[in-house]
Formats: C-alpha cells, sequence, structure tokens
C-alpha cells in the first residue's frame, strides 16, 4: 500500500473517486477510509499511525468547510499529506481551499485546486515516481500520450 486516501464524511466520496480512479490508472497501490478530524480525532490518529506502519508513503486527504482533516494528518505524520478542498456550504468551498492552503509553518500540507482529487492523485505519483522508477516511467509515457493527444487536436475556425 503506498497512498491513503481520506476524507472527512461520506458526502465526499464522488470527489475523491477521482483520486481512486487515477491511482488504479497508474497502478498504484491505495486504501480509503472515512474518518472525521473533528467526530473521531482519536480513531484517525491511531489509523494515521497504523498507516504509515504499514508503509503508506502519501496521504491525500478530502475535507469541506474548514477542511481541518489534511492539517491534523500532517500534525500526526512526517508522510508527505496533499490536501484536496472541497467545495461545500455558504463559502462555496473558499474556506476548505484557505484552510489547507494557509497551513502553519513547519506542518506543511500541499494543497490542489477545489475539488481536485484527479491533481492530488498526479502530485501522488509524482512523489512517489521519485523512488520508483517504473511509476516514473509510466508517469512519462502518460505525459507524452498526453501531449501528442493535445498536439493532434485540429480545431475547425470556419464557422
Amino acid at each position: 500500500m503506498q497512498v491513503a486516501i481520506i476524507f472527512g464524511s461520506v458526502s465526499d466520496k464522488s470527489v475523491m473517486k477521482k483520486a481512486a480512479d487515477v491511482l488504479r490508472e497508474f497502478g498504484v497501490e491505495f486504501s480509503a477510509h472515512i474518518l472525521s478530524a473533528h467526530r473521531v480525532p482519536e480513531l484517525l490518529e491511531k489509523t494515521v499511525r497504523n498507516l504509515e506502519r504499514a508503509g503508506v508513503e502519501v496521504f491525500i486527504a478530502g475535507a469541506g468547510l474548514s477542511a481541518a482533516l489534511p492539517g491534523v494528518i500532517a500534525s500526526a505524520t512526517i508522510v508527505p499529506v496533499i490536501g484536496v478542498p472541497i467545495a461545500s456550504g455558504g463559502l462555496g468551498g473558499l474556506d476548505a481551499l484557505l484552510a489547507v492552503a494557509q497551513m502553519p509553518k513547519p506542518v506543511p500540507v500541499a494543497t490542489v485546486g477545489l475539488d481536485n482529487a484527479a491533481n492530488a492523485a498526479y502530485l501522488a505519483i509524482e512523489i512517489l515516481a521519485v523512488k520508483y522508477p517504473d511509476l516514473k516511467e509510466r508517469l512519462r509515457r502518460f505525459r507524452e500520450t498526453m501531449k501528442a493527444s493535445f498536439e493532434e487536436t485540429k480545431v475547425d475556425l470556419s464557422l
């Protein structure tokens, strides 16, 4: 198991599934957990420690509103944490984005855009690719295919 995906509520599942889909595409092992920083803080901390002992190398954490989850995870581990702010509540996710992006030093959380769990997975893959040459090669081929596909796109401007 290399990546742990943790999110605070069942309602976040559709957003966080995007991370799982990308990790599956690259053959990266992961586990998924619903754990709230506010409702079950002791269970969250215990789970983070157990996952770290089990060999997790990157955490992806998604949360809305006050979005404390990524920061709480980061405070309990030295493993990289990527935060996914989830759009919810009256501020449309701005509160979550700021909460995740404005972590106090020296406990950083990498932050991706609102609801962008796919980018969190791509970032996790980049982090892991430093250590795993086969994953680095899959990522390189993916980027080459993406670039070729983009370059082949033709736009008909004769409207």
